[in-house]
């Protein structure tokens, strides 16, 4: 048996978690080995602090490792994840600034991914080839070629993965999907969504890098260029990370939000394994919204500002539903608090994203947002930024996952630097 193999077949091994009555073992609130969920946190800035809380709400889960080649930042996490520990078994968190030392350990379950959107395949491929079940943020994927690899990838290694498409799991998503997919406002004819700007060109000025940060191990895969503090600001500073606005990190916010939004119409409509057939920019040069997608049954989902910001709008011809996190409303009054007949056809039902994963981990079956649910969103969010940057209308196949045209085709992937490769499991 090659080493490969030998961490994926022990890996594996160690996620058969057992469940035992609690007490059996000890009593209220004990936690025994069997009935634990080890966790590897890798990209631990500001999005993993809330993930890490969520997390540790669960009473499975303890944090075994930390990675990010930030050391300010991982000292950091490792002693907020050290205090939540305390009150299940008082696990002390090792540390590492290569991913890849903490994938080496055998007796993580799990690994959770907030790193950089530029970083996501190489993570999740790694993870599924050392045999962890995979919680990952959103989008799933920079490029279209990488979502597809991760799915496989996923799938050959018989790992689970949950993409942190969260508004699934909340109660205003779910009711609005239900109320859509059962017709309670009609045909849907229209979809108007409001996420922001398509991704830009990165040109922000080249900076030394602080001592504490590997920027070469930063940037990783992507091309490279020179370190600047918006791109990953530091540890205490008040602003998010801006790399999600800039071609070779991010998507801009069609991927940032888009992936929450654009999310919500794929489940609504009943799409979560296929996609639009059409991208139709606007007229308008360099404009930054008004781009539309359509859907082989004719259905068509601007990208344009409608009155409400990260929000989307449907309309049915018996009626509009509109939602986001702060709301959901009608024209139909009742329609928000309506309790849907069991008789409906309704979506998977979850109410926490986070215990979803770990659920669907015992059971060995697909979360509410599978690797392929979370890929089939990236990719229309990835094909929206392609289109608005060739400026032509371009014809996509969801099926065979390629267009009509040989430059976008050419825009599905990008050139990975020195020795990364996704394609390699």
């Amino acid at each position: 048996m090659n080493r490969r193999d030998f961490i994926s077949k022990t890996a594996l091994g160690a996620a058969a978690i057992t469940i035992l009555p609690r007490h059996v073992l000890g009593g209220n609130g004990f936690l025994a080995p069997s009935d634990r969920l080890n966790l590897g946190f890798i990209g631990v800035g500001k999005q993993m602090y809330g993930l890490l809380n969520q997390f540790m709400k669960l009473p499975e889960t303890m944090v075994i490792a930390a990675a990010d080649v930030d050391s300010s930042k991982l000292n950091n996490f490792i002693g907020e994840a050290n205090k939540l520990n305390a009150s299940k078994a008082a696990h002390q968190v090792q540390g590492f600034g290569q991913y890849r030392d903490l994938l080496a350990i055998k007796d993580i379950n799990a690994v959770i991914i907030a790193s950089p959107d530029h970083w996501h395949a190489m993570h999740v491929v790694d993870a599924a080839k050392a045999g962890k079940d995979i919680y990952c943020e959103k989008p799933l994927a920079l490029t279209i070629d990488e979502g597809r690899a991760m799915v496989n990838a996923v799938r050959k290694y018989k790992r689970v993965l949950q993409t942190g498409s969260m508004q699934r799991s909340q109660y205003n998503f779910r009711q609005a999907a239900d109320l859509i997919r059962n017709g309670y406002i009609g045909d849907i004819k229209e979809v108007n969504v409001s996420v922001g700007e398509p991704v830009k060109e990165c040109d922000l000025p080249s900076l030394p890098a602080p001592a504490h940060l590997d920027w070469d191990s930063w940037i990783g895969p992507s091309l490279y260029r020179g370190f600047n503090p918006i791109l990953s600001p530091a540890l205490g500073a008040p602003e998010w990370s801006l790399w999600r606005l800039y071609h070779g990190f991010g998507g801009g916010y069609v991927t940032d939000w888009g992936a929450h939004m654009f999310d919500i119409v794929q489940w609504a409509l009943g799409m979560d394994h296929t996609g639009p057939v059409s991208f139709t920019p606007p007229d308008i040069p360099m404009a930054k919204e008004g781009l539309y997608f359509t859907y082989k049954n004719g259905i068509n989902v601007h990208h344009k500002s409608w009155g409400s910001f990260n929000a989307i709008q449907f309309l049915g011809t018996e009626g509009k539903i509109e939602v986001s996190r702060e709301f959901l409303r009608s024209d139909k009054a009742d329609l928000p608090k309506l309790q849907i007949p069991e008789k409906d056809r309704k979506v998977y039902y979850s109410e926490n994203h986070y215990q979803d994963f770990v659920d669907a981990i015992k059971k060995r079956s697909k979360p509410i947002c599978d690797v392929e649910i979370g890929h089939r969103t990236a990719t229309v969010c990835n094909a929206v930024n392609i289109a608005y940057q060739l400026q032509k209308p371009i014809k996509w196949n969801p099926n065979k996952e390629v267009f009509d045209s040989p430059f976008a085709n050419n825009l599905k992937g990008r050139a990975y630097r020195g020795k990364w490769d996704y394609l390699d499991f």
